[in-house]
């Protein structure tokens, strides 16, 4: 008889209890949401700190008193030409003069980027009173936008009229809320609902911003107004090229009044490029 083979001694498997995989996947996700906060903390821009009067009121001067020059150094520059004919009956003011609506809120920051360009195009046709600094949400994209607000403003031309209506404030509060006949524009050339929105006496029409709000994210106002002194700095390209494209749709309404502002050739060819 022959001996018997020892049988082989396996090794003892490590097995692993059952919930460590699971735990493992909680704790990497866990890991995941705080990386992701703390990116978000350190990413997300700070509101600018307040203005004083004085401080505000030097902004809102710097950025109204541009230069012819600076206007025609930029030309479109980088603006997008979201301005879009539209046919109705002409949009006209309580003193019979061309009327331009605009219709946004406090908290948007496509609104905050778009109030820019349009505070200066409007400037060159007459004068604002009561402008005050704010940036849109915290909590939105692009968040605390630098901006200006139209909430107690006032606007003076003998060319044009201005109708603002901002419905909420930074955090959504409700502001104010545009008439029937207002609503019945914004349904109308603005079915998507997209802000801001602004009627150009019924000629023109535009949606949305015509840059991008982090042109100017993470900026004190005071930095934009001195970027705006720049013709080739980036917020001087996007934003007075934005100005520049809303001056032009508001000449064709005035009828190319005044010839100072209407009648050079960056504005004419703008115009060409309207229809």
């Amino acid at each position: 008889m022959s001996a018997r083979r020892p049988r082989p001694v396996r090794k003892p498997v490590a097995r692993t209890p059952v919930w460590v995989a699971p735990a493992a996947i909680v704790a990497g996700l866990a890991v995941l949401v705080a990386a992701f906060f703390l990116i978000r903390w350190y990413v997300t821009p700070l509101p600018p700190p307040p203005l004083s009067s004085g401080s505000n009121a030097a902004v809102v001067s710097s950025i109204t008193g541009l230069p012819a020059s600076e206007f025609d150094a930029v030309g479109q520059g980088t603006a997008n030409n979201l301005i879009k004919p539209i046919s109705g009956a002409a949009l006209k003011g309580p003193n019979g003069k061309p009327e331009i609506f605009y219709y946004g809120a406090e908290f948007c920051p496509y609104c905050a980027a778009q109030r820019w360009p349009l505070v200066i195009a409007l400037s060159r046709f007459g004068t604002f009173s009561g402008l005050q600094t704010t940036s849109s949400s915290s909590s939105d994209v692009f968040p605390n936008t630098p901006t200006l607000t139209f909430r107690n403003a006032t606007y003076s031309s003998q060319y044009l009229d201005l109708r603002a209506v901002e419905t909420t404030d930074r955090d959504r509060n409700p502001l104010q809320s545009p008439s029937a006949s207002e609503q019945q524009l914004v349904d109308s050339y603005d079915p998507a609902g997209t802000i801001p929105f602004i009627d150009v006496a019924n000629r023109y029409a535009i949606s949305g911003a015509m840059y991008s709000p982090d042109t100017v994210g993470g900026m004190s106002w005071q930095a934009v107004a001195d970027a705006l002194k720049d013709p080739n700095s980036t917020q001087a390209r996007a934003i007075i090229g934005s100005a520049n494209l809303i001056t032009a749709a508001i000449c064709k309404a005035t009828g190319d009044q005044p010839g100072t502002v209407c009648g050079g050739t960056t504005i004419q060819d703008l115009e060409k490029k309207l229809g």
